[in-house]
């Protein structure tokens, strides 16, 4: 049965209606571990839009049905981003760990209409800018120096000592950092997106480490991502790139190692993929795309926040109510997804990386994917011979409503 807390009292629930005496925990072992039967009971229960409690028990709507998703998404006059429109923050402590992803600040992701087309249009360029052809060449470098570190032993954990690190080094380079940084940053963003005090704390760091990057690109400019932000004839005001940079290398460095090994687990586990892997019956390209759809890193998003009066699915969402994406089991909607037809290779329709004016933009999609398909082809090539350490059942997930991602991912292989 799906946790549920029916003794909330209702002024802590006044902007949710119809409840039906039961409210979703969004949060909690069970939904860390089990989210797709989590999210399957509340779809019976609720239908595709649903009541839920986020951590600290703030209350939310979760849109769980594709065409649902894709309705809040594509009309921001009726869903906005502007999260002060929220209703509830009276409500919500000063130490809730989702307050940086949601609190108002300015900068591209909070802005609406023409102010978020002129923001967000100069991160797009300054992401477009990226020479594809030298990221492969720098993530082929830094895969194998990572791999050196573990290649004589004949075991390595995939997650703390390959997925975790690569992206954040890939992205320190692209940000005009330097190498020694990264393991610092990548733990610091981990912890932001995950539960607790200390994810508020963790936020503060990267931010602040954003502030000061950014007045050295001030003094000297490069060819890197703070500088073009600075230089782009949108004219950003230099005191809120930070937050755009924090941002961006959080959702860049989270959702790629996640989907990186979210990917690996995938084939290690799944004997359409194994064959030794590199002899695998399908291509690292397939298990990517079914990882999107099937186990995608940002299962939930916060959000919209309702401009007015409006219905969705048959619920009431009030002006003010805040609107949770829910990614990943819009994915699995049996409407759009049926389980007669559970094919996703070549299909490029799941919701994983949102959609609208303020999905991810199309040069973001093209870096993760370069990072992620290139690293694990290095890997492969490197280990062909590599399998799970331990049991499947026993690879433990971080407790995270937003990101679904392993803790570790412990391999054996062939000492090189």
């Amino acid at each position: 049965m799906v946790e549920t807390n029916p003794e909330v009292t209702p002024a802590s629930l006044d902007s949710l209606t119809d409840l039906g005496g039961e409210v979703v925990r969004l949060y909690g072992p069970r939904f860390q571990n089990e989210p797709a039967v989590v999210y399957r009971e509340i779809r019976r229960k609720h239908g595709p839009v649903a009541p839920v409690l986020l951590e600290s028990d703030v209350p939310a709507w979760l849109v769980l049905g594709y065409r649902e998703v894709l309705h809040v998404t594509s009309n921001p006059q009726i869903f906005g981003r502007d999260s002060r429109r929220w209703n509830a923050w009276a409500a919500i402590p000063a130490d809730w760990a989702i307050r940086p992803y949601a609190e108002y600040q300015p900068c591209s992701v909070f802005t609406e209409g023409d102010e978020h087309r002129r923001r967000g249009g100069a991160l797009s360029d300054a992401l477009a800018a990226v020479d594809q052809f030298e990221l492969r060449h720098d993530v082929e470098r830094i895969a194998d120096g990572l791999i050196d570190f573990f290649a004589s032993s004949g075991k390595a954990d995939l997650m703390t000592q390959y997925a975790l690190r690569l992206p954040v080094l890939t992205i320190a380079r692209l940000f005009g950092l330097p190498d020694a940084e990264a393991p610092t940053l990548a733990a610091d963003i981990a912890t932001s997106a995950d539960e607790g005090e200390e994810a508020v704390r963790a936020h503060q760091r990267v931010v602040a480490r954003m502030r000061r990057l950014v007045e050295e690109k001030q003094e000297r400019p490069g060819s890197d991502y703070p500088s073009r932000l600075l230089a782009h004839s949108a004219g950003l005001p230099p005191e809120e790139i930070p937050t755009d940079l924090f941002l961006t290398m959080g959702a860049a460095q989270l959702t790629t190692a996640d989907w990186m090994g979210n990917t690996l687990r995938l084939m290690l586990t799944d004997d359409r993929f194994s064959l030794n892997l590199s002899g695998g019956r399908r291509s690292v390209g397939q298990a990517l795309n079914e990882v999107l759809w099937e186990e995608t890193p940002t299962q939930n998003f916060v959000g919209r926040w309702a401009i007015q009066d409006t219905r969705l699915a048959g619920q009431h969402i009030r002006k003010g109510d805040a609107v949770v994406l829910g990614l990943a089991a819009a994915n699995a909607d049996p409407l759009v997804r049926p389980a007669s037809y559970a094919r996703t290779s070549g299909n490029h329709a799941y919701m994983s990386f949102s959609h609208g004016l303020h999905g991810c933009p199309q040069p973001a999609r093209e870096i993760a994917e370069a990072i992620v398909e290139t690293a694990i082809e290095v890997l492969l090539d490197r280990l062909p011979h590599i399998a799970l350490a331990v049991p499947e059942n026993e690879l433990q997930w971080r407790p995270s409503v937003w990101m679904r991602g392993l803790i570790s991912l412990p391999v054996v292989f062939s000492p090189m």
